[in-house]
């Protein structure tokens, strides 16, 4: 099973707000959802697909499983926990959030319960997110390059990430880039805006461009329709190799995903 190229972001919206999102991207041809423990929406995206007729077989499913939630009982009832507000008996894809601080429960552990977690059937695919260079080194030791389906990192013009996606690359462990709009902040490049205005596109359809193209998959969030549909059609968009070069002068090394206590130091 491959990780999908396109997929709904769902962090930071909830209620409502995120039944009407997943709705609308349902109805114009999303097919892969991402969620979190810590979004405190998995029921309402469940809600949002039980009410869409889309059939289950027909979409990918993402959760991951927060650093509270990391011993291995814990890590196997939150899961459980975590089908049942989604209103299913697996999803396609169970990531570890974030790596346990200061390492307070041990990797081993961790992935030993997720690895337990496939092996229920309760996950089809299981993988990292946010994990450097030394911490996808150890993830790998313990279960071996082949189990770690896609690390999910924050990558956008801004943020490129090169030293990271060039390991993984060279691991054959698929990248999936969170923030690929920076909060709304790549859209107002005037680097990204030219382009943009070159191939009659928007700004964001080159952002999500610029990372296909790349082989990493996405999932942007909207919670409006028009612009769910129109980031869709960026994996229509070519952009040129003068593009992408234009594009490669942008890292600034703008880190937004960065929490206090949580976040490992960074490649």
């Amino acid at each position: 099973m491959s990780i999908p190229a396109f997929g709904l972001g769902t962090f930071r919206l909830k209620g409502q707000t995120v039944i009407d999102s997943v709705r609308n991207a349902l109805d114009v041809g999303y097919r892969a959802v991402d969620t979190a423990q810590i979004y405190d929406n998995e029921a309402e995206v469940g809600q949002a697909i039980a009410e869409s007729g889309v059939a289950r077989d027909d979409l990918f499913l993402t959760t991951k499983v927060w650093i509270a939630n990391f011993s291995h009982d814990a890590l196997l009832d939150s899961l459980r926990e975590s089908l049942r507000k989604l209103r299913t008996d697996h999803v396609e894809l169970t990531l570890i959030h974030w790596p346990s601080p200061k390492d307070a429960v041990p990797m081993a552990e961790y992935l030993g319960a997720l690895a337990e977690a496939k092996s229920l059937g309760l996950t089809r695919q299981i993988g990292i997110s946010n994990f450097t260079i030394d911490l996808t080194r150890q993830a790998i030791a313990i279960l071996g390059a082949d189990a770690i389906a896609t690390n999910q990192i924050e990558v956008h013009p801004h943020l490129q990430n090169r030293a990271l996606i060039a390991f993984l690359k060279e691991q054959g462990i698929h990248v999936t880039a969170y923030m690929s709009l920076a909060y709304g902040e790549v859209l107002k490049d005037p680097v990204i805006q030219s382009i943009a205005e070159r191939h009659q596109a928007t700004a964001a359809q080159v952002a999500l461009a610029w990372a296909l193209q790349q082989g990493f998959a996405v999932i942007p969030s909207s919670t409006k329709r028009e612009n769910l549909a129109s980031n869709l059609l960026a994996a229509d968009l070519h952009l040129s190799d003068a593009d992408m070069a234009q594009i490669a002068t942008l890292d600034r090394g703008q880190r937004l995903a960065n929490p206090d206590g949580i976040a490992p130091a960074w490649d």
